[in-house]
């Protein structure tokens, strides 16, 4: 029998990617403050979020997530939000034309404010200082004064979420997301950088479109057209902030955290007798459980019992993150010993994190090794009989030069031109969208070739 959940049993489980606040009074009197604060969303959204996934893991949705590696306080601004907002539209209409199936967006924003870190400590020119640990935590100045973990830097996180929120409400609800202005950026990015090699998609695109204007179905008369569900995401780091903003929903009687729709717990974190988990196994929430090439099918089989123990669909999603070189050896034991066991998952790829490499002064990485991960994770799934439920991306909207390749041809020369991530490097938005074709592509070619066996059988 699981032992008893509450909101705050975490705090007896062994903990790790936790800050050190000298302060325990401030921290106390922060979370305290944070728990008078309205939710930043609602049960009903994230049980919306849920039906959505539950859909994917059935292979009839296609997830799209993505968003900043880490959010930050010196780059809040309603351009850049706006920016990134319009790139996950741009790809969200091109996946759809590649899976054939409606499109799930989840941001990773209004939240993303902290990351784990490889070490507790930080060493340059022979000075040792704590690591950054993202915005909410503390500072990325490497000073002694910056690196102190401070509590009201979650206050700071939860008002800059609050108003990301409200900008993407009004953006998803206000028109912003009309179906025709996303398809006419589109056709402007194909025009200026790729020519004629995605003009095939977008005049089927303009097709649909026409036919199903001449039917009546218009921005005037379509909500649909003019509308779109828009959801947020973070990883559940900083437990205290998780805590303060978790309620029980009126309606149900569950306990949901109410900082965003959808929580996940990292690659570092997901010990299943550890604190992350014990506090997102009692949330309602839809979860993630990201998955690297060091899981064994048996730990994530006892992962998937703790999370999601009753295997209800669209509750839990398995992140993989398993390397360029890997992905087709690492990830089918997962599917297979997931599958032979019957339980139910939404399976994204997250081709991200294991393809970083260190060039010169940077981190970075290659959009060819991006795009190959990718790839060998739908040959996975194709190879096991398996869903492939979406991807995963740490990406921007800003013209930033982080990784490498593309059809910008983004070289290690040019790394520091733009580099201005605060963490880890991003696709930018001519990266990204070029990858969203070149995922339809790849879709597309996977449609022809099921419906060539199932016609063959």
């Amino acid at each position: 029998m699981a032992e008893t959940w509450t909101p705050d049993s975490w705090r007896m489980k062994p903990i790790q990617q936790v800050p050190d606040y000298p302060d325990a009074d401030k921290l106390a009197a922060v979370e305290a403050q944070l728990r008078n604060f309205p939710p930043l969303v609602f049960a009903g959204e994230a049980r919306r979020l849920k039906a959505h996934l539950a859909q994917a893991a059935e292979g009839k949705a296609f997830v799209l997530q993505g968003g900043d590696c880490a959010e930050s306080f010196a780059e809040f601004h309603p351009n850049n939000i706006r920016d990134t907002f319009r790139v996950l539209l741009q790809m969200a209409v091109v996946l759809t034309f590649g899976a054939a199936c409606p499109v799930v967006k989840v941001g990773r924003m209004a939240g993303q404010f902290a990351k784990p870190r490889s070490a507790p400590t930080e060493t340059i020119d022979g000075v040792t200082l704590p690591a950054y640990r993202g915005d909410m935590v503390n500072g990325m100045e490497f000073t002694p004064e910056a690196r102190i973990p401070d509590p009201e830097r979650l206050v700071r996180a939860y008002n800059q979420s609050a108003a990301t929120l409200n900008l993407l409400r009004a953006f998803a609800q206000g028109g912003y997301a009309d179906l025709h202005k996303v398809h006419q950026w589109n056709l402007g990015f194909v025009a200026g950088n790729s020519g004629a090699r995605y003009a095939d998609l977008c005049a089927r695109l303009d097709e649909a479109l026409a036919f199903m204007e001449a039917c009546g179905l218009t921005s005037d008369t379509t909500p649909q057209i003019r509308e779109t569900d828009f959801f947020t995401s973070h990883e559940a780091l900083i437990l205290q902030y998780e805590q303060a903003l978790t309620r029980v929903d009126s309606t149900t009687g569950d306990w949901y955290d109410c900082s965003a729709h959808m929580l996940w717990v990292g690659d570092r974190t997901r010990q299943v007798d550890g604190a992350h988990v014990e506090f997102l196994r009692g949330v309602s929430n839809p979860i993630g459980c990201k998955a690297g090439p060091t899981t064994a099918p048996e730990d994530l089989l006892r992962l998937i019992d703790m999370l999601n123990p009753t295997n209800e669909p669209g509750r839990l999603t398995v992140i993989t993150r398993m390397g360029a070189d890997q992905v087709e050896a690492k990830l089918p034991p997962l599917l297979r010993a997931v599958k032979r066991e019957g339980r139910s998952v939404v399976w994204l790829c997250d081709p991200m994190h294991a393809n970083t490499v260190k060039m010169g002064d940077y981190k970075t990485r290659s959009f060819d090794r991006v795009l190959a991960e990718v790839k060998g994770f739908f040959a996975a799934h194709r190879a096991e009989g398996t869903k492939s439920g979406g991807v995963h991306f740490e990406m921007t909207g800003q013209d930033v030069t982080e990784c490498i390749g593309g059809a910008q041809a983004i070289t290690e020369a040019r790394l520091g031109d733009r580099y201005h991530t605060h963490c880890d490097p991003r696709l930018n938005a001519t990266q990204a969208l070029e990858l969203a074709f070149l995922i339809a592509e790849t879709l597309k070619d996977l449609r022809a070739r099921l419906r060539g066996l199932a016609v063959a059988s």
